[in-house]
């Protein structure tokens, strides 16, 4: 139906006949001109009609149409410096493929603002705008990036069940469901079944996922469904393997954003790109780096919110970096799956980006007698595991590997709200559309 996007039509083209589809973003009558602005994916041309030089049918059909209508438009390209880009289309025929509704549910030119839960009630209007729609532009870059980068460093895309029996790391943040007779559960990551393709020789595996958390939060950085690049490799020395293949996937994903220059200018936003290799400190660091700030967390509990926030500026000011690995936790905060370091300590790491956690791994327990042990510690059936703990019985590598948030990542990059990088946000409010 069309020959050209707006973006493609260029002064080349002059005297040309093209054609044309997308939506009536503007409409104006100068009375002799007409004046029509047509939006696609690619941006926005302007399509002008005279009297005597456009016959009256397709002047009454202009005058007919409403905004946010989808149309058709067959016309020859002409320079004109007064237009946007100084290209205009001058129409030979205009076709009106759907009409829309009037008065609109939002405004898509933006000049009346909408709340947030008028526009995510109206997403399919909401991402017509050139600056919604470039985030998400944004994001596809990112996630093909992410394949393409770990393709050619001879990782295995793989696919694992949203459908599970048991949790995937213990505790009861799950989502049940009928399953036929039985009940079951949304996957809360992929874990498990990444641990046990570290059994099959296939030693280097990742997928986009989908993430299922049935959290209560109501924060601007947690959603009940969340998108992650999960990876899990085997054969490595210790944690500090892993944490190479994420900062360089991280960068790689970063810089790849950083040349998306018309979206970044439609968002009038600049993202940094760091510099490996990525900084690192202990968990003992960073809290003692926080209580310089007079933020005084147990040795032991999870570094909050609010700590997390206070710990990125303090790498901001003290080394210069909005990126930075943490790394040593308490093995007491840890899933069951963690290596030990000793008693004490876990060989795992996260990564936080401007203050925000955006990445967790660690080195996995190949023993499976430890495996079990770390298990009946955590006050779970071994039970409930034994699919999982039978792999580790006939063979299993050294392993570890991450879950990378790309959610999470997205709206550090462009400093945004969780809700403002996802298509249909779920939260505890949110269910539709």
């Amino acid at each position: 139906m069309r020959t050209h996007y707006s973006a493609n039509i260029t002064s080349k083209l002059e005297d040309e006949i093209v054609l044309l589809c997308g939506w009536v973003h503007e409409k104006r009558n100068l009375g002799k001109v007409k004046f029509l602005v047509l939006r696609d994916r690619e941006g926005f041309i302007q399509v002008t009609a005279k009297k005597g030089a456009t016959d009256d049918e397709m002047l009454e059909v202009i005058d007919s149409i409403s905004k946010e209508s989808v149309i058709q438009v067959k016309g020859r390209v002409k320079l004109n410096q007064k237009a946007p880009n100084g290209l205009e289309i001058n129409p030979e025929k205009i076709v009106l493929i759907n009409s829309s509704e009037s008065p609109l549910p939002l405004d898509v030119t933006g000049k009346v603002p909408a709340d947030t839960d008028t526009r995510l009630n109206n997403r399919f209007m909401d991402l017509r705008k050139p600056k919604i729609a470039s985030i998400f532009k944004i994001r596809s870059i990112l996630i093909n990036r992410a394949r393409e980068y770990l393709g050619e460093k001879g990782f295995i895309e793989m696919c694992s069940p949203k459908i599970i029996a048991s949790a995937s790391e213990g505790g009861t943040d799950l989502f049940p469901i009928s399953y036929f007779d039985r009940e079951a559960f949304l996957a809360q990551s992929p874990q498990l079944y990444k641990q046990m393709m570290m059994a099959t020789g296939l030693d280097k595996v990742y997928e986009t996922t989908t993430y299922f958390r049935a959290e209560e939060h109501d924060t601007r950085r947690h959603l009940n469904e969340v998108s992650a690049v999960d990876l899990e490799m085997a054969f490595i020395e210790d944690e500090e393997d892993v944490m190479r293949v994420l900062e360089k996937l991280v960068c790689e994903m970063i810089k790849e954003a950083s040349g998306c220059e018309k979206e970044l200018s439609i968002l009038d936003k600049k993202i940094n790109n760091p510099t490996l290799p990525i900084k690192r400190i202990t968990y003992d660091s960073a809290l003692d780096l926080l209580a310089e700030k007079n933020k005084k967390i147990t040795w032991g509990e999870d570094i909050d919110t609010e700590g997390e926030k206070l710990l990125g500026e303090v790498m901001q000011e003290k080394h210069n970096t909005e990126i930075y690995f943490i790394t040593k936790y308490p093995l007491e905060s840890k899933p069951f799956y963690t290596m030990p370091d000793d008693k004490k300590i876990s060989r795992s790491f996260d990564l936080g980006y401007k203050g925000v956690e955006i990445s967790s791994g660690s080195q996995r327990i190949h023993d499976p007698v430890l495996l079990k042990a770390r298990i009946n510690y955590h006050n779970l059936n071994p039970d409930n595991f034994e699919y999982y703990l039978k792999c580790f019985r006939y063979g299993m590598p050294p392993h570890g590997g991450f879950g990378l948030g790309i959610d999470r990542l997205l709206m550090q990059l462009l400093d945004l709200s969780i809700r403002e990088v996802v298509y249909f946000p779920r939260d505890r409010h949110r269910l539709t559309p």
